[in-house]
């Protein structure tokens, strides 16, 4: 590599985040395609990819406090009005260029981590029972039983209900968390889009190689 590419190019990616990302866009994927199966329940894929999703979701805050610079939600908080004037700057191509994550990216990694995070939890909930997956049987049945007791020791609940009914509630907040999340997908690859086009530069590409322009070429 030469000595203007060296001053041209930083590397701001560390591979955990790199490699986490697309695993996370993989495994949301399966789980999303593998919804429901003929039977109408969670499909094996599904039950394995959503295990995967929760794992990946918790390395990742993790290593949003222990991990590289950039990593670092430290290195990417930013107050709501910073994030207000990013939006309304970056159609007119007035919008600072970060290094790390912007202002926009920032709120968006925050609300895709939290939708996960509790997609996951409920899927736990819903679908424990089936015994699919390496801990529904441990972990499933044990949030499924506890949930259930503690709807039959209310009488308004009327007994014995309460550990279906808490199944259909959790499955129908987990469906409509899946469908949040992946609207927010949606408008995330709409906005990295924009970025990409405006900053010109390529946002993809540089979470593959983890590199980035160098500041003083932005």
């Amino acid at each position: 590599m030469s000595l203007t590419a060296q001053k041209t190019w930083i590397q701001v990616w560390d591979p955990l985040v790199r490699y986490g990302h697309w695993a996370l866009v993989l495994a949301f994927a399966i789980a999303w395609l593998s919804a429901e199966d003929e039977a109408g329940g969670p499909d094996q894929f599904h039950v394995w990819a959503g295990y995967v999703v929760g794992v990946i979701v918790a390395v990742r805050v993790i290593w949003g406090f222990i991990g590289t610079r950039h990593a670092r939600f430290s290195d990417f908080t930013y107050s709501p009005k910073t994030a207000l004037r990013y939006l309304a700057d970056l159609p007119r191509g007035r919008a600072r260029r970060y290094i790390g994550h912007g202002p926009a990216a920032a709120y968006m990694i925050v609300a895709l981590l939290v939708c996960l995070t509790v997609t996951v939890a409920t899927g736990l909930l819903a679908y424990g029972e089936s015994g699919k997956g390496p801990l529904a049987s441990a972990g499933g049945l044990v949030i499924a039983q506890v949930y259930a007791e503690d709807h039959e020791s209310r009488p308004e609940n009327g007994g014995g209900r309460g550990g279906e009914g808490g199944d259909d509630f959790a499955g129908d907040v987990h469906g409509a968390l899946a469908d949040i999340t992946l609207g927010l997908v949606t408008l995330h690859i709409l906005g990295v889009g924009l970025a990409s086009f405006m900053h010109k530069e390529n946002l993809v590409g540089a979470m593959f190689s983890g590199r980035k322009r160098s500041e003083d070429e932005g």
